[in-house]
């Protein structure tokens, strides 16, 4: 809330330079309140750290904001993420995320590159940058590293703030391009994961009924080695029966005799049992 403050406090004298004065005076005790606000924020968490010349170290950003007022339009950033915790909390993917952050980042570069460029300009002898629209569109053609020409700074400060916001939008359009083409690889590579999981998938189910194939099989030439064997068998055990079982003066040693003939001789002389 305190960076919001400050925002609205640092663009409100530069949009409205007809403001009465005490608007002016306001918004720059305002100003002044809000810095000794960070100041103190980052006195406290520098005493509270248990290695203090890392935090020095890690939070370079938050020191330069402190020690030189000029650049502390910088600090501002932190109302761009403070509007996106909502997005950090929330649940979505790493690029969606990354170009959440990215697109606010380009937002408070844009406002604010445009207000401190027409702060440094508008009374600069020979500048053509001398109202809020100027601005914002010479910060647009050199973020995107256009450079029409047409609105240019002619200041020192005014240059320098036209390096930075040039460097600003060539990272952040590196950053975009390889968000989008990251976005991109990971789909093709979840599509691929799906694929190579189908293909395997296909190829298991192949083998088991391959398997399942072979073991039918298997089961159908033991089914039948079983029941020739048991044909062979049986026809084995009657042929055996047969010629066991007739003993001598039985049937079988009773020559057949065809019907009409003779009764044998050995028959007809043979004695009555």
């Amino acid at each position: 809330m305190l960076a919001l403050g400050f925002a609205v406090a640092y663009a409100v004298p530069i949009a409205l330079p007809d403001a009465s004065p005490a608007v002016q005076r306001a918004c720059k005790y305002a100003e002044w309140v809000v810095w000794g606000a960070f100041a103190a924020d980052y006195l406290v968490r520098l005493g509270l750290s248990p290695a203090r010349k890392a935090f020095v170290r890690t939070h370079w950003m938050d020191l330069a904001a402190v020690l030189l007022p000029m650049i502390q339009p910088l600090r501002l950033l932190r109302v761009v993420s403070t509007l996106l915790l909502v997005g950090r909390r929330a649940r979505m993917a790493p690029q969606i995320r990354l170009t959440t952050y990215v697109a606010g980042a380009v937002v408070g570069l844009l406002m604010f590159g445009s207000l401190a460029v027409l702060s440094v300009e508008r009374d600069a002898p020979g500048g053509n940058i001398k109202n809020l629209g100027d601005a914002l569109w010479w910060s647009v053609t050199t973020m995107t590293t256009v450079g029409y020409g047409d609105h240019s700074p002619t200041t020192g400060l005014g240059r320098l703030l036209a390096v930075g916001l040039m460097l600003s939008g060539i990272a952040l359009l590196g950053v975009v391009t390889a968000n989008i083409a990251a976005w991109f690889i990971s789909r093709f590579e979840r599509d691929d994961m799906v694929e190579r999981a189908q293909t395997a998938a296909i190829a298991e189910l192949t083998a088991e009924v391959r398997a399942l194939r072979a073991e039918v099989a298997r089961l159908g030439a033991g089914e039948a080695g079983v029941g020739a064997a048991a044909a062979a068998g049986a026809g084995s055990g009657t042929r055996g029966a047969r010629g066991a079982g007739a003993a001598p003066g039985t049937e079988a040693d009773v020559p057949v005799q065809a019907p009409g003939a003779a009764p044998a001789a050995d028959a007809v002389s043979a004695p009555t049992p």
